[in-house]
C-alpha cells in the first residue's frame, strides 16, 4: 500500500512496470479509486509503459481533504505527483471527472503532456452529473450500485457498500465538493480547448449519455479521434480489454509517428 506525501498531504498510489521509459499516469472519475484501472486495464497497459495509479483527494486511501476539488487544484495536485515522481513528460488517461482533470492539465502544463486518452469525461453543464450531490441519500447509493451491477454484472459487497457510504457522505457534507463542481460548470465554454494540440483519444459508450460531448470533444481539439465502445458510462469495467488494447493502439502509433518524424529532421 504505498503512500507517498506530496504538498504535505498523503496520497495512495500504484505503480507497474517501473523503469521503462514511457509513462501511463491513470486518473480515475469522482466517488470511485484506482481498482477501476488495477485489476483490467492497468496490467495491459503495463506491458508496454510504465503505469502510474493514483487516488484522488478523500477517495480510495489517499488522506481525507476539505478542499480543492475544481479542476484548477486538482491539476495542480496531478502535477505535484508527476513532479515528485521525478517524470519528465506523461502519457494521461483520465475517465469521467478525471477526463476532465486530464484535459485541464494538458491546457494548463502542456509541456509535461505528451499524448492524452479522454474516456467518457462528461459536460460540466450536465444537470445530472452534478445533481448527484444534490439528491444523495444512502437509498441513493444502493439504488446507483443495482444500476451499476445490472450494467456491469459487477457485484458490491457489504462491506464495500458501507465504505463508499462514509466516503461519500464526507464528500457530499463536510467538503467543498458540490461548490467546486458547481463552479466548473462553464469549463468548455469558458476554456479554448483548440489550444490543446496534442494527439487525443476519446473513448466513449456507444449508448453512454456522454457521447454527444465525445463527439463535440472530436471537433473541438485538433488532434482527437474518436472511438465508440460498446456500452454506457461504465466502459471501463464493461470493456476493460478493449479499452486497454485501444490505448495501447493509440500510443503506440502516435510514437512512431514522432519518432518518424523526429528523424526525418533530425
Amino acid at each position: 500500500m504505498p503512500i507517498i506525501t506530496v504538498d504535505n498531504r498523503k496520497i495512495h498510489i500504484q505503480e507497474l512496470n517501473k523503469g521503462v521509459r514511457e509513462t501511463v499516469v491513470l486518473i480515475h472519475g469522482m466517488f470511485s479509486n484506482l481498482s477501476i484501472y488495477y485489476f483490467n486495464i492497468a496490467p495491459i497497459l503495463a506491458q508496454h509503459y510504465h503505469v502510474v495509479m493514483y487516488d484522488l483527494k478523500s477517495h480510495g486511501m489517499s488522506e481525507r481533504i476539505l478542499d480543492g476539488y475544481d479542476l484548477e487544484n486538482m491539476a495542480s495536485d496531478l502535477l505535484g505527483l508527476i513532479d515528485f515522481l521525478d517524470l519528465k513528460k506523461v502519457h494521461l488517461v483520465g475517465y469521467s471527472f478525471g477526463g476532465l482533470i486530464a484535459l485541464k492539465t494538458a491546457l494548463k502544463y502542456a509541456d509535461r503532456i505528451d499524448q492524452l486518452v479522454i474516456m467518457e469525461a462528461p459536460d460540466p453543464r450536465d444537470e445530472e452529473t452534478r445533481g448527484i450531490i444534490d439528491q444523495y441519500s444512502k437509498e441513493f447509493l444502493e439504488h446507483y450500485v443495482a444500476n451499476f451491477t445490472d450494467t456491469t454484472k459487477v457485484q458490491m459487497g457489504k462491506r464495500q457498500m458501507e465504505k463508499n457510504h462514509r466516503m461519500y457522505e464526507f464528500l457530499f457534507y463536510e467538503t467543498s465538493i458540490k461548490a467546486d463542481m458547481i463552479r466548473e460548470k462553464d469549463f468548455f465554454t469558458e476554456t479554448d480547448l483548440t489550444k490543446i494540440n496534442i494527439p487525443a483519444l476519446l473513448l466513449y459508450g456507444d449508448q453512454s449519455n456522454c457521447r454527444p460531448t465525445g463527439e463535440w470533444l472530436e471537433k473541438e481539439l485538433g488532434q482527437a479521434k474518436l472511438e465508440l465502445i460498446p456500452g454506457d458510462h461504465n466502459i471501463p469495467i464493461q470493456e476493460p480489454a478493449q479499452i486497454a488494447e485501444a490505448i495501447v493502439h493509440f500510443l503506440s502509433k502516435s510514437l512512431s509517428k514522432s519518432n518518424t518524424l523526429t528523424q526525418n529532421h533530425g
